[in-house]
């Protein structure tokens, strides 16, 4: 996802020496938690092999003021197995012939879906979709158009709740923005995903991850509800208006 600023990526290092709030620190956390449910490259192996993501996940979270533990991040997994689980789990779907004297196939994605529409039977991908897409633009932000995610896969959410939390430093308005994304999508994919991934065997660090989202997700509702003094939960039928 780009914005209109300059976009980069600091060293792990510098990210947490860089948190001075604890909205900062949140949002650091929706952006690595973005970064890991990639399919490791060589760099994000190394780190999630070396326990230094752990190291530097853990510590933000610890800034946050939330009362969540952070996950452990750590994979014993070798390189490849990591990158089969990856796969098994979320990319390869499986077709199975079910009628032989015709042809018929039965054709299935992947076990645990990725993107929020995946758990929004009663919106339509369009309207899910068409919504987080006037939401990013509203903010400044569009989905790199050499990335083919829609906009409501779940590491392109979770770097707009990232990107928003370093809006609330210059605006404070934004914290309610906030609110409305995690309260109508965000909240939604995670808890959606944690309990996909919940169903299944041999999850490493994804089930661990998604478990964590969803009440990481659910605390900071939580507690912007109560700073701004409104409800929250469970309005999930509409769309997010800035």
């Amino acid at each position: 996802m780009a914005t209109n600023e300059e976009t980069g990526t600091a060293s792990a290092d510098a990210i947490v020496e860089s948190v001075d709030t604890e909205t900062g620190a949140r949002g650091a956390v929706y952006a690595l938690a973005a970064r890991a449910f990639a399919e490791a490259d060589d760099d994000l192996y190394g780190a999630l092999a070396d326990g230094s993501f752990d190291e530097e996940f853990g510590a933000l979270v610890s800034r946050t003021g939330l009362d969540v533990d952070a996950p452990d991040l750590v994979v014993d997994d070798d390189h490849d197995t990591l990158a089969a689980r990856y796969n098994d789990l979320f990319v390869v779907g499986y077709s199975e012939v079910i009628d032989g004297t015709d042809g018929t196939i039965d054709s299935q994605g992947p076990p645990v879906s990725l993107y929020e529409s995946g758990y929004r039977s009663e919106v339509s991908w369009n309207d899910v979709n068409l919504d987080l897409a006037r939401a990013y633009e509203y903010f400044g932000v569009e989905v790199d158009q050499e990335d083919r995610k829609h906009h409501d896969h779940v590491r392109l959410e979770l770097e707009f709740a990232g990107y928003l939390c370093r809006l609330v430093a210059v605006d404070d308005d934004v914290e309610r923005a906030r609110l409305d994304f995690h309260d109508r999508h965000l909240s939604v994919l995670v808890s959606g995903l944690s309990e996909a991934l919940a169903e299944e065997p041999g999850t490493s660090i994804y089930g661990r991850l998604a478990a964590f989202l969803e009440a990481f997700v659910t605390a900071d509702v939580d507690d912007l509800a109560d700073r701004l003094q409104v409800g929250a939960g469970s309005r999930h039928e509409g769309g997010t208006s800035p």
